[in-house]
């Protein structure tokens, strides 16, 4: 049951009546009236505990965007249902409208849609459906709160997908569907061709020239159907704020237009997420679905705040990984992190596999390094160019040891990545 603002009006009218007469009986004149006003309403109300509610609509959307849900509602009763309806959503799914007016006829449906836009990553499930059926006077209002179960996954934004024609259009260079053909080791035969003054004398094909009596050579396309393995660190150095958003969602973007990327290639690609454990692993996902079962792996993840267990993660790569693959790391070039934990262990997954490790760079430390003010500027410069010197330090050891670093910005490094990529697929190294 509910008293309406209605119900209070008329309350305070009848306090005027009360001082009017000046009397008891004027008061419980006035009460009984009101009561009685009230106790009409509850009755004559539509109840609210036979509606039948139901949802249909959107089960995901990307960051940014928007997605819909619509709740309709049957009333089976005789009675026309009026009052008001709120379909209540965690603040961080950005429902609107947060309540709407209801008119239900006896026997009879009515919809309504509620616009979801998350802010954060993750699922956000329905809270509850409460439904107020009012009565003719206005003065009281049955209520009734429905459990009405629905979820939307709010996933990764992908802001880098800008990035992908311009990628494309170079693996289609690579790919042989422009002028240009790679020709060298580790690349797939694709067609023969005339020679030409300036090709290379160990890409003629001698029995090929022996049959047409023309000098003939071979041409070459990037390897397909490789794999790929991409890792994804989601311990406490993944927490860190680079240009107002975490580290572990740079880094999604960045896995997302390589995953999209590979996937046009028609490489196979994997996903892990690890700290001290397995937090996400997707694996053999349907060449059409792989980007969409990365995103939907990946909303659900939230930097921990605890250290990443290098021993274990290696491990996990090895038992994923039993063939010669290409594997992304995805973790800060942190040297107190990555100096005792992981470097001392990535020559055993380097023997077997190619190695990549993105990290997001801190532009504001280029910012810091140049500042010669003030003495706090100065010391801020000086902690800035120490931390730049560990960064590059920590690089170069990793590049010593046959590792692809590729160190940039937030804005930067899906590009950057998805190069890194073109360029071992380019070089035969994949």
């Amino acid at each position: 049951m509910a008293i309406t603002g209605r119900a209070g009006a008329v309350a305070l009218a009848g306090v005027l009546v009360v001082l009017a007469f000046g009397s008891w009986a004027a008061v419980l004149a006035v009460a009984v009236a009101i009561i009685a006003g009230i106790a009409a309403d509850l009755a004559l109300a539509a109840p609210t505990g036979p509606l039948r509610l139901s949802r249909s609509g959107d089960t995901s959307v990307r960051l940014g965007e928007t997605a819909e849900v619509t709740l309709t509602i049957a009333n089976p009763g005789r009675r026309v249902l009026r009052g008001l309806i709120r379909d209540a959503w965690p603040p961080s799914a950005g429902g609107e409208p947060r309540q709407s007016p209801l008119l239900v006829r006896g026997g009879g449906r009515a919809t309504i849609t509620t616009v979801l836009t998350p802010t954060r990553r993750g699922d956000r499930a329905a809270a509850g459906v409460t439904v107020r059926s009012r009565g003719p006077l206005g003065l009281a209002a049955r209520q009734r709160r429905h459990i009405v179960p629905w979820a939307v996954r709010a996933l990764p934004p992908f802001s880098s997908r800008r990035h992908l024609p311009e990628k494309l259009s170079r693996l289609r260079e690579l790919d042989g569907m422009h002028r240009s053909l790679i020709r060298g080791q580790g690349s797939e035969f694709d067609s023969l061709r005339e020679y030409v003054p300036g090709d290379d004398v160990r890409s003629i094909d001698w029995r090929g020239t022996a049959r047409r009596q023309d000098v003939l050579v071979r041409t070459w396309r990037p390897e397909r159907d490789r794999r790929i393995l991409v890792v994804l660190d989601t311990g406490r150095t993944s927490a860190g704020r680079v240009c107002g958003a975490p580290r572990l969602d740079s880094s999604m973007d960045a896995a997302l237009l390589l995953t999209a990327l590979a996937n046009r290639a028609g490489d196979r690609i994997d996903l892990l997420a690890f700290d001290q454990r397995l937090r996400a692993r997707v694996v053999a996902a349907p060449r059409n679905g792989t980007l969409r079962a990365f995103a939907s792996a990946m909303a659900a993840l939230d930097a921990e705040l605890v250290e990443l267990d290098s021993a274990a993660m290696v491990a996990a790569i090895l038992a994923h990984a039993r063939q010669r693959c290409l594997v992304v790391l995805l973790t800060d070039l942190n040297p107190a992190a990555l100096g005792e934990g992981l470097l001392p262990r990535l020559p055993l997954v380097v023997s077997r596999h190619v190695v990549v490790l993105g990290s997001v760079a801190d532009p504001r430390l280029d910012e810091l390094a140049a500042g010669r003010g003030e003495a706090g500027s100065v010391y801020a410069a000086a902690a800035a160019e120490r931390a730049r010197g560990g960064r590059s330090q920590l690089a170069a050891r990793l590049r010593q040891q046959g590792v692809t670093v590729v160190d940039a910005p937030p804005d930067r490094l899906p590009p950057a990545l998805a190069d890194a990529y073109l360029d071992l697929k380019a070089a035969g190294r994949l």
